[in-house]
């Protein structure tokens, strides 16, 4: 990584680079290049620690690892609708699936491996990749959106269910069932995600300007946050702690907005948010957005991203509580994430100038 970064010309040290993904619980980081894919470890916080290499397939623009396993599934830009599943310590080819158009998205879980293309989804069993179920009475998902709960036991999908609004439909993935639609919002759908336990389903609209978080199965509205009032926005990703008691959420404002769940009061209908103030300027393009592109990704960047800043924030959450308007909070968590962050410096330093 490196050694790509250092022989780059100045301003395209990215050039190289297609997608980063984030493994289920952001212990791992995987990045495709246009010479192959790398996965990294995040258990060190003095240095990324580079697990696997493979320059076998070029010109990868999605690459998934499962947990911490040696199961990774890619996809290149040679072979848009061929998904290959490696073991890699092993060095071997477990399988590989060709489809009907472009795979836009792939998400799993040590259950279920979903495969996104715009019309279809495919539902294939992690153990033997068997294919269970496609479902192909769907709108079309030009951006591949869509979401699998990380938890095995209850291995719900949600993708939209509509291409005018933004209605949510929910399924199951074990049990292979429609399970209900939500009315999420008005406008057609930007971001989903399920929080750890598969418990709660968050989701944003093309607007931006509102989120909202329902329980899982039955679909209620929990929670309602504003992220803006009359300026809309891209969503680029959503994000729960891994305890839930966090929703961060990034945008190309240059903001990442993290938001309390808790229980609100007759007088609140929506939560104002946390904003990182010192998250500012081109420190946020480097950190969790790539150049814009056909072929480059932002879900999984901004995902893994939104996943440190909860990780600093919760650190910092008993000295100082996010309802305290007194607390110099911008200067505070500026000085964490430079000082005892390199993972964040790192990719930090390899920004878009």
């Amino acid at each position: 990584m490196e050694a790509e970064a250092a022989d780059a010309p100045p301003g395209r040290v990215k050039a190289a680079l297609s997608c980063f993904s984030f493994n289920q619980d952001c212990t791992s980081l995987a990045i495709g290049t246009k010479a192959g894919y790398k996965l990294f470890s995040l258990s060190s916080v003095e240095q990324l620690d580079q697990v696997h290499g493979s320059n076998e397939i070029p010109d990868v623009y999605i690459v998934e690892r499962l947990f911490s396993s040696s199961l990774v599934v890619v996809v290149s830009h040679t072979k848009p609708r061929q998904m290959n599943v490696y073991h890699f310590k092993k060095g071997t080819e477990i399988c590989n699936y060709s489809y009907s158009s472009n795979i836009l998205s792939i998400r799993l879980n040590r259950q279920r491996l979903l495969v996104c293309l715009e019309e279809s989804i495919y539902i294939h069993n992690i153990k033997d990749m068997k294919l269970l179920k496609t479902l192909l009475d769907i709108p079309a998902n030009p951006t591949g959106l869509c979401a699998l709960s990380i938890n095995h036991s209850n291995s719900y999908l949600a993708y939209p269910g509509s291409l005018t609004t933004g209605e949510i439909a929910l399924y199951d993935g074990n049990s292979l069932k429609p399970v209900c639609t939500i009315a999420a919002h008005e406008g057609t759908l930007a971001a989903i995600t399920f929080n750890a336990s598969g418990s709660k389903l968050a989701s944003a609209s093309a607007k931006g300007t509102v989120i909202r978080v329902f329980s899982v199965p039955d679909g209620q509205k929990l929670y309602e946050f504003r992220r803006g009032m009359k300026r809309y926005v891209t969503i680029s990703s959503l994000v729960f702690s891994m305890d839930s008691q966090f929703l961060c959420a990034s945008s190309n404002t240059e903001t990442v907005h993290i938001f309390k769940l808790e229980q609100l009061t007759s007088r609140q209908s929506t939560r104002r948010a946390f904003d990182l103030e010192w998250l500012h300027g081109k420190d946020v393009h480097g950190c969790h957005q790539l150049p814009p592109g056909p072929s480059v990704r932002h879900d999984e960047s901004g995902q893994g991203f939104c996943h440190r800043t909860l990780e600093l924030l919760w650190a910092e959450e008993h000295l100082h509580p996010l309802n305290d308007p007194e607390i110099a909070k911008a200067a505070r968590w500026r000085r964490v994430c430079l000082s005892q962050d390199p993972q964040l410096a790192w990719l930090r330093s390899n920004r878009r100038e």
